[in-house]
């Protein structure tokens, strides 16, 4: 529910009004009785949020998730089966 402020036309009593939108806009003045009010154009209230996930890191994964296989390494894909890491290639020397 929004709060409205009124002002009296004949005494110059301002005050704010906690109602529904829906309801009629007041029209007797509280402190001088007369039916002279206005209600004036607010500047709104601040937005408030309450409770959680209104920041972007109450979305977040904790920890993303880790691939259950390592990716195949690049080049020779039959390098590094059978368990054992793979030899280093023999450099050719010339033969004389």
């Amino acid at each position: 529910m929004p709060t409205y402020e009124y002002a009296c036309r004949k005494c110059g009593h301002r005050f704010e009004k906690f109602q529904p939108m829906n309801d009629e806009p007041l029209v007797k003045c509280p402190k001088c009785g007369r039916a002279a009010l206005k209600r004036l154009v607010g500047r709104g209230g601040g937005l408030i949020f309450k409770g959680s996930g209104f920041y972007s890191t109450d979305y977040r994964a904790k920890e993303k998730a880790k691939p259950a296989v390592a990716p195949a390494p690049s080049g020779d894909s039959k390098a590094g089966q059978g368990g054992a890491p793979a030899a280093p290639a023999a450099a050719a020397s010339p033969t004389k």
